[in-house]
């Protein structure tokens, strides 16, 4: 019967390119036309759950049966089969995955609001649950120089990974406008790629917090080695709790962390933000963001990549920071940006096979790279973009034209 459905399933998913299955009875199915473009990829199913457990929610069973080496994928890689199927699903044409059945979506979304509390001890929790999975591994994907695990910015095509990512620093600084002296908070201050670059670049103090152990202790080693230990402090703490100290910055710049604070804390993070900025201050916020309208995260993301993280709508993040009388200055929407990061990404990984699976396992390479496969599909062909939202207390903190961005942005990059 799941055998059936799933004919019918792919028959109608997959039009371009082309998918073939071999099933576990031996029998096989091809499914779609060739076409440039396209991805051509065969697969097999180990045993005859596998349909059954795709059927019941797509993204949550084809990822555990990769997981488990219950799908194998004979002919392409999984960056291919992610790609055949969200190209014949473009969010522009209204496409979208078969949803799970009634009772499993009804289940997950009754798990997906219970976990929007996300408090401070739980928040803390998600965070190590993503990032204090070993440094180790953040060293073979990334970029060498900056440890920037979040959408680079790529004005041209032939850039290194590296080169975008300085580019991205380069232009979320230029947009905070920064003088001389001022004090800078940078939220979610990773592994410190962001606040070592305003200190270097700025005559600036940044003050970066994060809630990874394994993170802090690691942007603190880069802080010194960069030099400017005197400028930048890392501290381990919630904004939550930050924010109640009573300190006030001039600029406050938060990059890849907004995704993480969960549905039920927007207007928190806002109010925190509010009272931790001078009132000529400005914030610029970097976050990954929703196309339409308001959503919910899938289980295989909540299960195993980002416990507790929501990826919010555009009219989500305004109705709550509007509440604070934080005013968006400029908007800008990155729509290509992190798909060509999240490929090089990819590519390292791939290229660092052997030594991760040393590290971890083959179960958790395959779950990674499913993960990396389906981010970057998203921004190709999914609903998922990037928000770049800069934000003042005051009308008056900024230059009248935007102007003034792209010039600091040539000075930074020596152009």
């Amino acid at each position: 019967m799941s055998k059936r459905f799933l004919n019918s399933f792919l028959k109608k998913g997959v039009k371009k390119g082309r998918l073939g299955v071999v099933f576990a009875d031996g029998s096989s199915q091809t499914y779609g036309e060739a076409e440039d473009g396209f991805p051509e990829i065969v697969v097999r199913f180990a045993d005859a759950k596998v349909p059954r457990d795709i059927l019941t929610d797509p993204r949550l069973g084809a990822a555990e049966a990769f997981m488990d080496g219950r799908l194998i994928i004979e002919e392409g890689d999984v960056m291919g089969l992610v790609t055949l199927l969200r190209a014949n699903n473009r969010w522009e044409k209204g496409g979208k995955i078969s949803p799970p059945k009634l009772s499993r979506k009804m289940l997950n979304r009754a798990t997906f609001a219970f976990e929007q509390v996300n408090n401070a001890i739980g928040s803390k929790d998600n965070v190590a649950h993503h990032y204090d999975i070993g440094n180790d591994l953040y060293a073979l994907m990334l970029d060498d120089e900056h440890w920037q695990y979040s959408c680079a910015y790529w004005p041209n095509d032939d850039m290194t990974l590296g080169e975008a990512q300085t580019a991205k620093l380069a232009h979320i600084a230029a947009k905070l406008a920064l003088e001389p002296g001022q004090k800078v908070l940078d939220i979610g201050c990773g592994w410190g790629g962001m606040s070592i670059f305003l200190a270097k670049h700025h005559d600036v103090h940044v003050t970066g917090i994060t809630l990874s152990e394994e993170q802090a202790a690691l942007a603190r080693e880069r802080v010194e080695k960069a030099g400017v230990a005197d400028k930048v402090s890392i501290e381990l703490v919630d904004y939550r709790d930050f924010a109640k100290a009573g300190r006030k910055f001039d600029r406050i710049v938060s990059v890849g962390m907004f995704e993480h604070v969960g549905k039920a804390q927007f207007e928190t993070f806002f109010n925190a933000c509010a009272n931790l900025l001078n009132d000529d201050g400005v914030m610029l916020l970097h976050t990954i963001g929703r196309m339409g309208s308001p959503g919910m995260t899938d289980a295989f993301t909540r299960k195993y990549i980002f416990p507790g993280g929501y990826i919010p709508a555009i009219s989500e993040t305004m109705a709550a920071s509007e509440k604070h009388r934080l005013m968006a200055t400029d908007i800008e929407i990155l729509r290509l940006h992190y798909a060509k990061t999240i490929r090089q990404w990819y590519a390292n990984c791939m290229e660092h096979r052997e030594a991760i699976i040393a590290m971890y396992d083959q179960r958790f390479f395959n779950m990674w790279t499913f993960y990396l496969a389906g981010a970057a599909t998203v921004f190709e062909h999914g609903g998922m973009c990037n928000f770049q939202i800069q934000y003042t207390r005051n009308r008056n903190a900024l230059p009248l034209t935007r102007d003034y961005i792209g010039e600091t942005e040539k000075t930074l990059l020596g152009k």
